[in-house]
């Protein structure tokens, strides 16, 4: 998602994210480990070195992991396609919409990594060093809705430049759960980190952009009339009931 205000392009979501010299069998304790660890380093983008943070782990069903970029406050920006191919691990964030991949070289002591981030066409390196145990932050169901914010909302985010956006709410037998679609942007998914309804106010987190949305929906149940926030940054989005369901 990429919002214009002013001149100046934000970009939601997306770019924003490694002690050498520890005895042999340690390290090699943590490189037999893969990738699993909370990773801190930067991006060498234009301009500027871009802060970021990765947690990888593995489970039963495979290998899981969440993103960060603090600059933007966006956390829990899902990581996607987490492998090793031809010596370098591989992962890519599919929030966006242009499916950032990262591809890196594990240092033999298993401490660091170091590799190249492509995105439509541009390459930019990167290093991080592994700084403690994996926190990946998965979205987790809030509390059920009201049967009247269930269901496909559609709008426009107006702030320099438009961008279509679908919200899909839905309740089961564990909560509520949510995710944004940018239409102009690939169909890019952003989920919802957290869902709050009182009355006929909602509240939605958006952590992986590091943004929010509150609006209140009228007495028709058709529209919710609301402010998406952002970067410090609010601009006026109103979401209209779909036929879509």
């Amino acid at each position: 998602m990429r919002v214009c205000h002013a001149g100046r392009m934000l970009r939601i979501g997306i770019i924003g994210w490694l002690s050498a010299g520890a005895l042999l069998l340690p390290g090699l304790g943590r490189a037999q480990e893969g990738p699993r660890g909370h990773w801190a380093g930067s991006i060498d983008i234009p301009g500027q070195s871009l802060a970021f943070e990765v947690d990888l782990d593995k489970t039963a069903k495979g290998w899981i992991g969440s993103a960060s970029i603090p600059l933007m406050n966006a956390t829990g920006i899902p990581l996607d396609s987490i492998a090793q191919t031809d010596g370098k691990w591989i992962f890519e964030i599919k929030v966006g919409g242009a499916n950032p991949t990262f591809a890196a070289t594990l240092a033999a002591d298993g401490e660091s990594m170091a590799g190249t981030l492509t995105q439509r066409g541009m390459v930019a390196p990167f290093t991080l060093k592994r700084t403690g145990d994996p926190k990946v932050e998965l979205p987790k169901n809030s509390p059920p809705v009201t049967k009247e914010f269930i269901g496909t909302w559609e709008g426009t985010l107006d702030a320099g430049q438009r961008l279509r956006m679908i919200l899909k709410i839905s309740n089961s037998e564990t909560g509520s759960s949510g995710v944004f679609t940018s239409v102009d942007q690939g169909g890019a998914q952003i989920p919802v980190s957290g869902i709050e309804q009182k009355g006929t106010m909602l509240t939605l987190r958006v952590n992986a952009v590091g943004g929010d949305f509150t609006g209140e929906i009228n007495k028709e149940g058709t529209e919710i009339n609301g402010t998406w926030t952002q970067v410090g940054m609010s601009f006026p989005l109103v979401l209209k009931k779909s036929g879509d369901q």
